[in-house]
């Protein structure tokens, strides 16, 4: 009888930010995932915005040269209350994906309500709640700080979930606020 051997997949988790983008590194092998590392890539306030965009690149650039993921995933950004931090995160988001696709990597993206859901168990879960799962789901000695965290917990639903979750249905969900809400559906009547 063949013996099969599993190889332990490396993912990156970013949680994309113009001032803070938090990272995470994991790996899975079977149902285990093992803590590598985590941390913040942080930009200076006082310079231009292609060059935090750069700082970004740059960082990330790093991460994959250092760690090696297989697979990275980010979260998904929704209109806020300010559409310039909104125009301004993108760009952040879209900096960090272009770096993640131009260095080989396969990219995902899962909303926050699919993460809190998926590491919590609740959707509306808060920053506090995300951090105390990460560190028991990593068997972390302390709580990463609240960007490396919204990381991990992006890295670990990718590794839960995978495929499905990237899939998983918002039919009859809505945006309002910045947060995806339960709307009411309605069917179009032929006639």
């Amino acid at each position: 009888m063949p013996s099969t051997t599993l190889s332990p997949i490396r993912i990156l988790g970013i949680d994309p930010g113009l001032r803070v983008t938090g990272f995470g590194v994991i790996e899975k092998l079977g149902n285990r995932l093992t803590y590598i590392a985590s941390g913040c890539i942080r930009t200076d306030a006082t310079t231009s915005l292609p060059a935090r965009l750069g700082t970004i690149n740059t960082g990330i650039n790093q991460l994959l040269k250092k760690y090696e993921p297989d697979q990275a995933v980010i979260e998904i950004v929704f209109v806020n209350v300010n559409p310039q931090s909104t125009l301004l995160l993108g760009q952040a988001r879209g900096a960090a994906i272009t770096t993640l696709v131009a260095g080989g990597v396969e990219v995902a993206e899962y909303t926050a309500l699919q993460v809190k859901q998926a590491v919590v168990g609740n959707g509306h879960a808060d920053k506090t709640q995300v951090q105390h799962m990460v560190r028991r789901l990593l068997s972390l000695p302390g709580e990463p700080s609240p960007d490396a965290a919204d990381a991990l917990a992006c890295a670990i639903a990718h590794a839960h979930g995978g495929q499905g979750l990237g899939s998983m249905s918002t039919k009859g969900f809505r945006i309002r606020n910045g947060r995806m809400i339960l709307g009411k559906l309605s069917e179009a009547k032929n006639g």
